[in-house]
Protein backbone atom coordinates (compact mmCIF):
# COMPACT_ATOMS: atom_id res chain seq x y z
CA UNK A 1 0.00 0.00 0.00
CA UNK A 2 2.08 3.20 -1.16
CA UNK A 3 1.57 6.13 1.73
CA UNK A 4 2.94 9.41 1.62
CA UNK A 5 3.23 11.32 5.06
CA UNK A 6 3.78 15.09 5.14
CA UNK A 7 5.30 16.93 8.08
CA UNK A 8 6.85 20.08 9.58
CA UNK A 9 4.83 22.58 8.58
CA UNK A 10 3.46 25.51 10.06
CA UNK A 11 3.67 29.47 10.82
CA UNK A 12 6.47 31.45 9.72
CA UNK A 13 7.05 34.87 9.33
CA UNK A 14 8.13 36.40 6.04
CA UNK A 15 12.14 35.59 5.23
CA UNK A 16 11.65 32.44 7.79
CA UNK A 17 12.30 29.09 6.97
CA UNK A 18 10.56 25.86 7.40
CA UNK A 19 11.84 22.03 6.23
CA UNK A 20 9.21 19.74 4.99
CA UNK A 21 9.38 16.01 5.40
CA UNK A 22 7.91 13.09 3.77
CA UNK A 23 8.01 10.01 4.36
CA UNK A 24 7.23 7.26 1.88
CA UNK A 25 6.33 3.31 2.14
CA UNK A 26 5.03 0.95 -0.29
CA UNK A 27 6.94 1.48 -3.19
CA UNK A 28 10.38 1.81 -4.49
CA UNK A 29 10.97 5.11 -3.41
CA UNK A 30 14.53 5.57 -4.31
CA UNK A 31 13.65 4.95 -8.37
CA UNK A 32 11.08 7.24 -8.96
CA UNK A 33 10.07 10.94 -9.77
CA UNK A 34 8.74 12.27 -6.16
CA UNK A 35 7.57 16.46 -6.20
CA UNK A 36 6.21 18.66 -4.05
CA UNK A 37 2.83 20.55 -4.99
CA UNK A 38 1.10 23.51 -3.32
CA UNK A 39 -1.93 25.34 -3.44
CA UNK A 40 -3.13 28.44 -2.13
CA UNK A 41 -6.15 29.69 -0.81
CA UNK A 42 -8.69 30.21 -4.43
CA UNK A 43 -5.67 29.20 -6.39
CA UNK A 44 -5.33 25.78 -8.45
CA UNK A 45 -2.58 23.29 -7.70
CA UNK A 46 0.97 24.23 -8.72
CA UNK A 47 4.07 22.35 -9.30
CA UNK A 48 6.66 23.57 -6.48
CA UNK A 49 9.86 21.12 -7.39
CA UNK A 50 10.37 17.80 -8.41
CA UNK A 51 13.39 15.06 -8.25
CA UNK A 52 14.04 12.43 -10.73
CA UNK A 53 15.07 9.18 -9.58
CA UNK A 54 18.76 9.73 -10.15
CA UNK A 55 18.64 12.82 -7.94
CA UNK A 56 18.33 16.01 -10.34
CA UNK A 57 15.82 18.14 -9.41
CA UNK A 58 13.74 21.04 -11.01
CA UNK A 59 12.04 24.05 -9.40
CA UNK A 60 8.95 26.45 -10.30
CA UNK A 61 10.17 29.77 -11.44
CA UNK A 62 8.76 31.17 -7.99
CA UNK A 63 10.98 29.48 -6.05
CA UNK A 64 14.08 29.29 -7.35
CA UNK A 65 16.67 29.98 -5.30
CA UNK A 66 14.55 30.02 -2.04
CA UNK A 67 13.58 26.28 -2.07
CA UNK A 68 15.95 23.06 -2.16
CA UNK A 69 14.03 19.63 -2.85
CA UNK A 70 15.85 16.47 -1.83
CA UNK A 71 15.70 12.93 -0.57
CA UNK A 72 17.61 9.85 1.33
CA UNK A 73 17.13 7.21 -0.21
CA UNK A 74 17.66 5.08 2.50
CA UNK A 75 15.27 6.48 4.90
CA UNK A 76 12.66 7.12 2.21
CA UNK A 77 12.13 10.39 3.21
CA UNK A 78 11.56 13.32 0.66
CA UNK A 79 12.47 17.03 1.57
CA UNK A 80 11.53 20.23 0.83
CA UNK A 81 13.62 23.01 2.29
CA UNK A 82 12.26 26.28 2.17
CA UNK A 83 14.05 30.11 2.87
CA UNK A 84 13.28 33.31 2.51
CA UNK A 85 9.94 32.79 2.30
CA UNK A 86 6.89 35.51 1.30
CA UNK A 87 3.50 35.30 2.36
CA UNK A 88 2.51 34.36 -1.21
CA UNK A 89 4.17 30.64 -0.36
CA UNK A 90 1.18 30.00 2.25
CA UNK A 91 -0.82 27.38 1.00
CA UNK A 92 -1.02 23.78 1.19
CA UNK A 93 2.01 21.09 0.66
CA UNK A 94 1.37 18.23 -0.89
CA UNK A 95 3.88 15.15 -1.11
CA UNK A 96 3.16 13.35 -4.40
CA UNK A 97 4.81 10.38 -6.58
CA UNK A 98 5.05 9.33 -9.84
CA UNK A 99 6.16 6.08 -11.04
CA UNK A 100 8.73 6.81 -13.23
CA UNK A 101 12.54 7.45 -13.46
CA UNK A 102 11.72 10.74 -15.02
CA UNK A 103 9.32 13.44 -13.78
CA UNK A 104 7.44 14.14 -17.00
CA UNK A 105 7.29 18.37 -17.27
CA UNK A 106 9.93 18.68 -14.57
CA UNK A 107 8.36 21.08 -11.79
CA UNK A 108 5.04 20.83 -13.08
CA UNK A 109 5.52 16.60 -13.51
CA UNK A 110 1.93 14.65 -13.15
CA UNK A 111 1.86 12.74 -10.34
CA UNK A 112 0.25 9.00 -9.27
CA UNK A 113 0.09 9.33 -5.25
CA UNK A 114 -0.56 12.26 -3.33
CA UNK A 115 0.43 12.77 0.59
CA UNK A 116 -2.78 14.64 2.63
CA UNK A 117 -1.24 17.59 2.63
CA UNK A 118 0.42 20.41 5.74
CA UNK A 119 -0.46 23.88 6.23
CA UNK A 120 2.31 26.19 5.57
CA UNK A 121 1.56 29.66 6.27
CA UNK A 122 3.80 32.83 5.98
CA UNK A 123 2.67 36.09 8.02
CA UNK A 124 3.98 39.87 6.73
Amino acid sequence: QVQLMESGGGSVQAGGSLRLSCAVSGFGFSRYCMGWVRQGPGNEREGVAAINGDGTASYADPVKGRFTISKDNAEKTLFLQMSSLKPEDSAMYYCAAYFSPVCSGGAEAVYDYWGQGIQVTVSS
